[in-house]
């Protein structure tokens, strides 16, 4: 298979660049980038130096012109909010799949998109276009869509432990908190005070808080999963890391729930999934242990004080939460082992 990237400037899209060029089953073809068009991907990448890769220059993105490019069977969008939708439209018209990593086509609901985002410039493509958290979407998006939207990396770590229980109906669906640490790459490539190095080391504060961007995104799938609205408190935090999202999930458990209970939907959801580590009663997830991979730590204990389940996950924002997530996607899409090019 044959792919191409829009937009790989960024923390994520250098991740994806690497991932797909080490990949078995694809070739990556075309690298695009209005800023740095016509220079070598080594430039901008340089553990790309003394590599086959090293030849590969980025082309300029221009959506008509990337929907012409008829060797290339899937684009992967790995750009800003907003951006995305126009290449969306010209490449979906074009027959071409898509995945896209931003957040233009995570959330179902117009209205819901604009009250976070704004003005969405694609409305059309909405429809046609599936949420697909690989471990947890009906695999009919297989076959039924053109047009993928990668989860992101808060939502990642947050769904996966819950969305299962709240199915199996063994946590109540009211008074739900999560709090997440982030990695600074998490807020992308980017020139700004907060970000630098002597601001963010051995500093850790919350942010986005009532209202951050990625809330929209996991009550809409937490409300999918329990067929009735779900309103959650999402605290989320910026840590002094490079990469990693570490979250802290506290929720009622449902009268008669236990923790063996919770164990074994676990066990059942994730059978199979090879990235998903079920950790033992006890022992909780660490970022250092999930970077640079696609897998996810989860874990769950038992409060009897106050009733409630304390649910935790770990994983690579880069990776799990953005272009590990997104190839995991296109080999499921292009009937490829899961783990090809992931380890």
């Amino acid at each position: 298979m044959k792919v191409g990237i829009v937009g790989a400037s960024g923390y994520s899209g250098e991740v994806l660049v690497r991932l797909l060029l080490s990949h078995p089953h694809a070739t990556l073809a075309a690298v695009t980038s209005r800023q740095h068009a016509g220079r070598p991907l080594a430039a901008l990448i340089p553990a790309l130096r003394g590599t086959a890769a090293e030849r590969m220059n980025f082309i300029d993105s221009d959506p008509a012109k990337l929907a012409a490019r008829a060797d290339i069977n899937l684009w992967f969008l790995a750009l800003p909010h907003g951006a995305a939708a126009d290449f969306a439209r010209a490449l979906v018209s074009a027959g071409r799949r898509v995945i896209d990593l931003s957040a233009d086509f995570r959330i179902a609901d117009l209205a819901v998109y604009e009250n976070y985002y704004g003005p969405h410039h694609a409305p059309e493509l909405l429809p046609g276009a599936r949420f697909v958290l690989p471990e947890l979407t009906d695999p009919r998006w297989q076959t039924e869509i053109k047009l993928a939207a990668a989860p992101g990396c808060y939502p990642t770590g947050a769904l996966m432990p819950l969305v299962p229980l709240l199915r199996a109906g063994l946590v109540a669906r009211q008074h739900l908190v999560i709090n997440s640490f982030s990695g600074v790459s998490g807020a992308g490539r980017r020139v700004d005070e907060q970000y630098l190095y002597v601001e963010r080391a051995e500093s850790a504060k919350a942010y986005g808080l009532t209202k951050h961007r990625h809330l929209a995104e996991i009550e809409e799938q937490l409300s999918l999963a329990a067929g009735a609205p779900i309103i959650v408190q999402f605290n989320p935090h910026l840590a002094p890391m490079r990469r990693g999202i570490a979250t802290t999930i506290t929720v009622p458990a449902a009268p008669g729930a236990t923790l063996e209970a919770v164990d074994a939907v676990w066990r059942t959801t994730y059978a199979g999934r090879p990235f998903v580590h079920l950790l033992p009663t006890g022992e909780t997830p660490d970022t250092a242990h999930t970077a640079g991979t696609n897998r996810i730590d989860i874990s769950a204990v038992h409060d009897p004080r106050t009733g409630n389940f304390v649910l935790t996950s770990a994983l690579d924002n880069l990776v799990k939460g953005a272009s590990g997530q997104a190839v995991q996607i296109m080999n499921l899409w292009g009937g490829f082992p899961e783990t090809a090019g992931l380890g």
